[in-house]
């Protein structure tokens, strides 16, 4: 018997009544490394025990992190809490068989288009489950589109897609606020488009927002359809068990309840203190690869077209959680896990070279899917079929890299069912939980992404200023005048971010521009 099968079945876990797998056999743990892991283990399952139970554990805004709840209410520790979530899953299923049977439709009659209008958790999560479960096994006749940034030349396409369908749109706003730029910015163009075809955007709107924000207040202002409660203890990137994925979801005709029934087995099976536990060997390997400090990336590729978008979606999981420059204590740790990929086989002629040939600075998880399609098998080149030549090509890929001493992680689904997704996103959400418990930081906070966002409040206001500036007589400005006039009024900016504005303004015919041989010497005016 070898060695590498002796070590394969001690490594390998497979749940038979879940179709589910975990091999970390080729992650090479240092000796006694899971011995000296001990304390930080049970560590972790404490602090997920605490999470669980309701303890605070954004500590930035003071709030609970209660995305366990949601596929499980009684779990909640209000019962208000509970009643909260199963009030929200009955009104969904209500407003989607009214949509689905036409007791709710659009000026152009029943709806056959749905578009989202959100940013990352409100978006990413969404999108890779309605690709993953497209048309498995049914879906309604919608087809869903998204406004998931704020760059008005996207925005013109997928508006210039449904001009002639708005009446027939169903429209849904995500944010918790109402204030964020990106959706707000979506919204308003999107309601330009209904009042230029002479339609009624509150007949074909709904909201999924916090109660008391501005959003709430314009959508009940406005008359529109719904508001359905987006909860301020469910983080955007774990927000897709919300009403934030499981309304635009169930309106597609996906299977939400086996969703969440998939979700809530994972949990179920990761809360389990115990050598088999998937989510914590998950996490174990994690930092035996990347040595607990983010020293190497991990490479997501999942063979199934379906399972495309699922490096995007724990992209944002994992590295918002992850991506800490403070620890718990307030030391500099500068922590995270860098990830990307796409898919294989594609992946295999692009990329694959360097992982076998070049830095070693990164580990893979391959995602198995072992079966191959929904209808029976078509042979490709007799005897063998296209599916084999897929499991062939992950096999032989995974023993490149094995030869190479590459780290390696093999996650195996029996297939891909609204169950099985649920799974994979329980699987993930809990391993960055304890995987944080591990490097000592907050996964359940995005300090970062509030810094971004304040910068950019300012670089807008100053934009508003510089408009300012040349509604005036000033003209004929060079940047370092427009700095100048700028700190006159408040606004300090480097000069190089003025240039930057300023030629935005330009290209888009806002501002003229006289040029010379150096950038300082640009002349600015106002476009007459």
């Amino acid at each position: 018997m070898s060695e590498r099968w002796q070590r394969f079945q001690e490594y390998f876990l497979w749940f038979e009544n879940l179709g589910f797998g975990i091999d970390t056999s080729k992650i090479h743990f240092r000796e006694h490394f899971e011995g000296e892991m001990q304390a930080s283990i049970e560590n972790a399952y404490r602090a997920m025990a605490a999470l669980e139970a309701g303890s605070i554990a954004n500590l930035d805004e003071n709030r609970p992190v209660g995305h366990y709840w949601l596929r499980n209410p009684d779990l909640a520790p209000t019962a208000q809490i509970r009643e909260d979530i199963l009030k929200e899953y009955d009104d969904m299923d209500h407003f989607v068989r009214d949509v689905h049977t036409g007791k709710l439709a659009g000026d152009g009659g029943l709806f056959q288009h749905l578009l989202c209008i959100g940013i990352g958790g409100s978006a990413l999560g969404t999108q890779f489950v309605a690709h993953a479960l497209k048309d498995l096994p049914k879906q309604h006749v919608m087809k869903l589109h998204f406004l998931d940034n704020t760059d008005p030349d996207g925005i013109d396409q997928v508006l210039e897609d449904l001009k002639d369908f708005l009446g027939q749109t169903l429209v849904i706003v995500i944010s918790k606020s109402g204030t964020t730029p990106e959706p707000r910015n979506g919204m308003m163009e999107t309601m330009r488009a209904y009042e230029r075809k002479g339609l009624a955007f509150s007949r074909h709107a709904v909201a999924i927002t916090c109660k008391g924000s501005l959003l709430e207040q314009e959508a009940k202002k406005g008359g529109w359809l719904h508001v359905f409660p987006m909860w301020d203890w469910v983080g955007g990137r774990t927000s897709v068990m919300s009403a934030v994925g499981l309304l635009p979801l169930a309106l597609l005709g996906i299977d939400t309840k086996n969703l969440l029934a998939g979700a809530r087995a994972m949990d179920s099976l990761t809360r389990k203190v115990d050598e088999k536990n998937p989510a914590m060997r998950l996490a174990i390997a994690w930092y035996a690869a990347t040595n607990g400090k983010g020293e190497k990336a991990m490479v997501v590729i999942p063979y199934k077209d379906r399972l495309s978008l699922l490096t995007a979606y724990l992209q944002q999981l994992i590295m918002e959680s992850l991506g800490k420059r403070t620890d718990f204590d307030d030391n500099v740790v500068r922590q995270g896990l860098t990830v990307y990929g796409n898919k294989g086989s594609t992946d295999q002629h692009s990329y694959i070279q360097q992982l076998r040939d070049g830095l070693q600075n990164f580990f893979v998880t391959f995602i198995e899917v072992l079966k191959d399609r929904k209808t029976e098998e078509r042979k490709a080149v007799l005897p063998l079929t296209t599916g084999d030549y897929l499991e062939g090509f992950l096999l032989a890929t995974r023993e490149a890299l094995v030869e190479e001493s590459c780290d390696t992680i093999t996650i195996t689904l029996g297939e891909v069912n609204a169950a099985s997704i649920g799974m994979l996103i329980a699987l993930y959400e809990r391993a960055v939980g304890f995987y944080a418990q591990f490097i000592h930081v907050n996964a359940y906070h995005q300090p970062g992404v509030e810094a971004g966002k304040r910068a950019a409040h300012f670089l807008l206001q100053v934009q508003e200023t510089l408009e300012e500036i040349f509604a005036s007589d000033e003209n004929d400005l060079t940047v370092e005048r427009v700095e100048e006039l700028l700190r006159e009024r408040g606004k300090s900016v480097e000069f190089e971010l003025v240039f930057k504005i300023l030629e935005h303004l330009v290209a888009n015919g806002r501002l003229n521009v006289e040029r010379y041989a150096y950038i300082r010497d640009n002349r600015y005016s106002k476009n007459t």
